[in-house]
Protein backbone atom coordinates (compact mmCIF):
# COMPACT_ATOMS: atom_id res chain seq x y z
CA UNK A 1 0.00 0.00 0.00
CA UNK A 2 1.31 3.41 -1.01
CA UNK A 3 1.00 6.30 1.44
CA UNK A 4 1.10 9.88 0.17
CA UNK A 5 0.66 13.25 1.82
CA UNK A 6 -1.18 15.67 -0.45
CA UNK A 7 -1.98 19.37 -0.39
CA UNK A 8 -4.63 21.13 -2.49
CA UNK A 9 -3.20 22.43 -5.78
CA UNK A 10 -3.43 25.89 -7.31
CA UNK A 11 -4.02 27.75 -4.04
CA UNK A 12 -7.19 25.89 -3.06
CA UNK A 13 -7.93 25.27 0.61
CA UNK A 14 -10.69 23.40 2.43
CA UNK A 15 -12.61 23.81 5.67
CA UNK A 16 -13.63 20.16 6.08
CA UNK A 17 -12.56 16.60 5.36
CA UNK A 18 -15.77 16.05 3.38
CA UNK A 19 -14.88 18.87 0.97
CA UNK A 20 -11.35 17.49 0.45
CA UNK A 21 -12.56 13.97 -0.27
CA UNK A 22 -15.32 15.25 -2.58
CA UNK A 23 -12.78 17.12 -4.72
CA UNK A 24 -10.44 14.09 -4.74
CA UNK A 25 -13.27 11.86 -5.97
CA UNK A 26 -14.18 14.52 -8.56
CA UNK A 27 -10.67 14.22 -10.04
CA UNK A 28 -9.21 17.58 -8.97
CA UNK A 29 -5.42 17.95 -8.78
CA UNK A 30 -3.43 17.82 -5.55
CA UNK A 31 0.25 18.44 -4.87
CA UNK A 32 2.40 15.63 -3.46
CA UNK A 33 3.92 16.87 -0.20
CA UNK A 34 5.58 13.55 0.77
CA UNK A 35 9.36 13.47 0.68
CA UNK A 36 10.75 11.50 -2.22
CA UNK A 37 11.27 11.65 -5.97
CA UNK A 38 7.63 12.64 -6.63
CA UNK A 39 7.54 15.54 -4.15
CA UNK A 40 6.05 18.62 -5.80
CA UNK A 41 4.35 16.69 -8.59
CA UNK A 42 0.62 17.07 -9.27
CA UNK A 43 -1.59 14.01 -8.91
CA UNK A 44 -5.30 13.21 -9.14
CA UNK A 45 -7.48 10.15 -8.59
CA UNK A 46 -7.10 8.97 -12.17
CA UNK A 47 -3.30 8.91 -11.81
CA UNK A 48 -3.58 6.38 -8.97
CA UNK A 49 -6.35 4.32 -10.56
CA UNK A 50 -5.89 0.62 -9.89
CA UNK A 51 -3.56 1.19 -6.92
CA UNK A 52 -4.20 0.56 -3.25
CA UNK A 53 -3.25 3.65 -1.29
CA UNK A 54 -3.68 5.75 1.82
CA UNK A 55 -3.77 9.51 1.39
CA UNK A 56 -3.10 12.07 4.08
CA UNK A 57 -4.69 15.32 2.90
CA UNK A 58 -3.42 18.51 4.51
CA UNK A 59 -6.08 21.21 4.67
CA UNK A 60 -7.27 24.31 6.54
CA UNK A 61 -3.96 26.12 5.98
CA UNK A 62 -2.01 22.90 6.65
CA UNK A 63 -3.26 22.69 10.25
CA UNK A 64 -5.38 19.54 9.83
CA UNK A 65 -4.95 16.15 8.19
CA UNK A 66 -7.70 14.00 6.71
CA UNK A 67 -6.89 10.32 6.12
CA UNK A 68 -8.46 8.57 3.13
CA UNK A 69 -7.94 4.94 2.13
CA UNK A 70 -8.78 3.56 -1.31
CA UNK A 71 -11.13 0.62 -1.56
Amino acid sequence: MTTLTLQPAYGRDYKSKAAVVADWLAGKDFLIASYGPDMGRYVNKQDLNGSTYQLNFRYQRDTKIAVYKSQ
